[in-house]
């Protein structure tokens, strides 16, 4: 793959997935699937870069909060729902949750976090939500 002769070249999320520093992360996935533009997690140079400067530790809460909200949005609707935190919850937890655990943690997690009462999470309601969570800026990253 060679950048300098073809500018317009994309890496296969295949290689991404594997690097290092994604291999064990639960989200590698759907990270670089919220990375990438064409969704599929081919990503451009610009994307790539864009991607660790990002999970970076010295990327702004802001930066992380949105890339957050978007990796965790599996189902692409602007919202976590239920389902979006079922699979989180299980991504997290390794699936060690028995399913009325997830039930019950994500039930909860509305119950607390919505504050329009639309029985989802919108960007504003997972903002506020981070904001009262001190350990987000510490776990949201990667080590280059």
């Amino acid at each position: 793959m060679d950048y300098t002769n073809d500018p317009e070249c994309k890496i296969p999320p295949a290689l991404i997935v594997n690097m290092p520093e994604l291999k064990e992360n639960p989200f590698r996935n759907r990270i670089v699937e919220s990375f990438s533009e064409d969704g599929q997690g081919n990503l451009s140079f610009n994307e790539f870069v864009d991607m660790f400067s990002v999970l970076s530790e010295t990327a702004p809460r802001e930066l992380k909060a949105i890339y957050a909200f978007k990796i965790y949005d599996y189902n692409v609707d602007n919202y976590l729902c239920k389902e979006d935190l079922e699979k989180t919850l299980n991504k997290l937890t390794k699936e060690e949750l028995t399913p009325e655990e997830v039930e019950l943690v994500c039930e909860k997690t509305i119950e607390e976090a919505d504050l329009d009462g639309d029985n989802k999470l919108s960007f504003a309601d997972f903002e506020n939500m981070i904001t009262r969570a001190p350990d987000f800026l510490s776990t949201f990253h990667i080590r280059i």
